[in-house]
């Protein structure tokens, strides 16, 4: 089969089209041929070595972390999934391989793809989808009448976490650029800031939860004032806490090192009375599931900005690295 592998880490790096063996399909898992797979900030991280030391690939290997497509083959134990299905997934970390044209995935991080959604909507949808719903509700627990702060509303993750985030009963405020207020209301997006005019930190407070999407340390701080006590503030970005390092089963090394980049943003969330949590989305079907009963009843619709030939690999990664896209960007496979 047709692949795009890493094979070296580096930020100049550029993904490799080359002729890859097809995956082995084990027992609880369902091979499925890729239609679709999006291109998240995650693959650039992964491919620059960001995530070496906690998630270490051994190159040469084939990126990419969600997808849609027709299963065409199942292990002798999977129950949920027959040959010809449509599904999507987001595969399971050390699993990851969506930039090809077939993949073999546990049946446990795999759903039905939505019925009115196209193979390039769905395969837009599993990681920001988690991401939000693991941020929002599992996480957040987010009520009715809650006052949530979304940043980069009109990227990937804020374009999916503003219609959920709507649909719990929250208020939603939100940063974009001026050009894409408009799409960002149109999500839900109750209160919208104009991140290159307008301070958030002087428009907003007393928020229950901030879904915080910033590397700038300065916007952390903002972020953790705005809350009101008790808040929280859960980080797509980092830096990563000690829980995460524990449940990686990392070292004793990574996890000292974990526990100094977060002391800092550990402490002056103690001191407002209000929590720091790092989230690495995990899979997980069944929350998938339960997205695609909100997706089929209409509450939740795909963003979607740019979708690239397979050929284009490296040239849709490119367009994510830019920061510039609105939702999400899409390679369509087959």
């Amino acid at each position: 089969m047709k692949a795009f592998i890493v094979k070296k880490y580096g930020k100049k790096e550029k993904l490799h089209l080359t002729d890859w063996a097809e995956p082995a399909v084990k027992e609880n898992d369902v091979l499925v041929e890729v239609h679709s797979a999006s291109v998240n900030p995650l693959d650039l991280m992964i491919k620059n070595g960001e995530f070496k030391l906690f998630l270490p690939y051994k190159p040469p290997f084939v990126n990419g972390h969600d997808l849609a497509g027709i299963v065409t083959k199942t292990g002798s134990k999977v129950s949920r999934f027959k040959v010809g299905d449509e599904v999507y997934s987001r595969p399971s970390d050390h699993r990851i391989g969506a930039f090809a044209e077939y993949i073999s995935i546990d049946e446990k991080d795999v759903a039905l793809k939505p019925k009115n959604l196209s193979m390039e909507q769905a395969g837009s949808i599993p990681l920001v989808g988690l991401t939000s719903w693991q941020a929002l509700v599992e996480i957040g627990k987010i009520k009715k009448g809650q006052k949530v702060f979304i940043q980069a509303g009109s990227g990937g993750v804020g374009t999916f976490a503003i219609q959920l985030a709507k649909h719990l009963g929250a208020f939603v405020a939100t940063t974009t650029s001026s050009k894409n207020i408009d799409l960002v209301k149109s999500l839900g997006a109750d209160l919208v800031i104009d991140y290159k005019t307008e301070d958030f930190e002087t428009k907003l407070k007393d928020y229950d939860l901030v879904l915080h999407n910033n590397k700038d340390s300065k916007i952390l701080e903002k972020s953790l004032r705005i809350l009101k006590s008790g808040g929280q503030l859960i980080s797509l970005v980092g830096p990563p806490t000690p829980e995460f390092a524990n449940a990686l089963g990392l070292s004793w090394p990574l996890k000292m090192v974990i526990r100094f980049l977060s002391s800092s943003a550990r402490r002056k969330a103690k001191k407002r009375n209000v929590s720091f949590k790092f989230l690495f989305m995990r899979s997980e079907g069944k929350q998938l599931s339960q997205i695609t009963e909100l997706i089929e009843a209409g509450v939740i619709k795909p963003v979607i900005d740019k979708v690239f030939a397979f050929e284009q690999a490296n040239e849709a990664l490119s367009y994510v690295e830019t920061g510039r896209s609105k939702g999400k960007v899409v390679i369509k496979v087959k």
